[in-house]
């Protein structure tokens, strides 16, 4: 198959690219920076039409991952280029599919659990999951965030497509080994005794294991009876408290420093980010996924931890300047 990716030159890009690759697929990533990869990397400026826009004409498969980093504070600028960084690609690529000769069958697009409201009472599933912003207690800078993914999704659902099928990947936090992510950033707090829990603990964590990101969206291309939105996201969130007890025992390190609500709120403001990121109750269930008898490899974080942490000691290993 031919597979383009917008926006894959990221970290859950690089995994998916990687592993597409491996398979003899040929895949194309649309970057604003392109650099030397085993795949090819083509130019785009993901905000205007362009001459990437053939690449999609006769593609089989299309996976925008286009859009800002939300680690950063929410000042006025910083929230314009992150709902436009997402919601302007969404669109130019639903014009040049639309414009294509032979569209690709199917589109996946980013989306987030994120679309989902603060709760701890239960899971938040496609068919039954409350969409957020309507909590009352949530601050402003959440209800950005729930605005910006309904953005996105609009701008997905408005996109005429009728030859491709369309789905939007609400998806959680992809856990891999490689330098630079999620994963690695955590690991990188309980290795240096900082992974304690995070207010009090009680937020739940959606994650899913990128070997299990990867077969899902596999999955997703190959069953045409699925569109829509669908939670790319493992089986059993778990509290915050629960997630980072789990991964300290899987990293071998005893202890690690608890951090007080207040202690957050002053080191977002000076590591430029945002506590939603940490605070926020994510409790998200793959409800089409597991209807669809989609078997995951890591249903549970002691399991996934472990091989996370066995891998990102190898490749550390290879890499013995990035340790």
């Amino acid at each position: 198959m031919k597979i383009v990716i917008p926006g894959g030159s990221g970290d859950v890009g690089a995994v998916l690219a990687r592993a597409l690759h491996g398979e003899g697929h040929e895949v194309v990533v649309l970057s604003r920076r392109p650099r030397a990869r085993p795949w090819r990397v083509a130019q785009w400026d993901a905000a205007t039409p362009g001459a990437w826009g053939k690449e999609l004409d006769g593609s089989d498969v299309v996976i925008n991952l286009t859009g800002r980093s939300v680690n950063c504070r929410y000042t006025r600028q910083n929230k314009r280029e992150i709902l436009e960084s997402r919601v302007t690609p969404t669109r130019l690529v639903g014009e040049a599919i639309a414009g294509a000769g032979r569209p690709p069958r199917v589109w996946l697009q980013a989306s987030t659990a994120t679309i989902y409201a603060h709760r701890h009472d239960a899971a938040n599933d496609e068919a039954s999951g409350i969409i957020g912003g309507a909590e009352p207690d949530a601050p402003p800078a959440w209800k950005f965030s729930i605005e910006v993914a309904k953005a996105w999704e609009r701008a997905l659902d408005d996109a005429i497509t009728p030859r491709t099928r369309k789905i939007a990947l609400r998806s959680a936090m992809t856990m891999s080994p490689d330098p630079g992510s999620i994963f690695d950033t955590l690991l990188w707090l309980v290795r240096r005794g900082l992974g304690g829990q995070a207010g009090d603990g009680r937020q739940y964590v959606s994650w899913i294991h990128a070997g299990d990101f990867v077969r899902a969206i596999k999955w997703l291309i190959e069953h045409d009876e699925i569109d829509g939105a669908v939670n790319v996201a493992a089986p059993n969130p778990l509290p915050n408290a629960e997630f980072m007890r789990i991964l300290r025992e899987a990293a071998g390190v005893p202890v690690g420093l608890p951090a007080a609500t207040w202690m957050l709120e002053i080191g977002a403001v000076f590591l430029r980010t945002e506590t939603e990121l940490i605070l926020k109750s994510r409790r998200v269930v793959p409800g089409r996924l597991l209807e669809g008898r989609f078997v995951f490899e890591f249903p549970f974080w002691p399991d996934a931890a472990r091989d996370l942490c066995r891998r990102w000691k190898d490749e550390r290993r290879r890499m013995p300047d990035a340790a």
